[in-house]
């Protein structure tokens, strides 16, 4: 049986109100927001009520994706918000185009 690439995701999600920034990283793709928009575990994001998914980026070997996620995590709200605008100018939800990679 032959295996398929397997891809891992680095995302930012936030809230309605943009007031909330989360940065996760996931090696089982848009199942992964679903959760976090169905609020299936408790924890920050069903607590400040973040569903909408603002940016994502995809790598192929899990420790670069560790270590882009745990770069953005680091840094200020300013420089992720100006991450998110960079290919999201306008904020608007990607969580459509995002399962329609898959």
């Amino acid at each position: 049986m032959r295996q398929g690439k397997h891809i891992y995701h680095v995302y930012i999600m936030t809230n309605r109100t943009h007031s909330t920034l989360y940065v996760g990283m996931t090696g089982i793709g848009y199942k992964r927001t679903e959760q976090h928009i169905n609020k299936v575990f408790n924890g920050f994001t069903k607590k400040y009520n973040v569903t909408k998914l603002v940016y994502f980026e995809e790598y192929s070997f899990v420790w670069d994706a560790i270590a882009r996620e745990k770069q953005i995590k680091r840094w200020s709200r300013k420089k992720k918000e100006w991450l998110i605008e960079t290919r999201n100018p306008n904020w608007d939800d990607l969580y459509r185009k995002y399962i329609d990679r898959w």
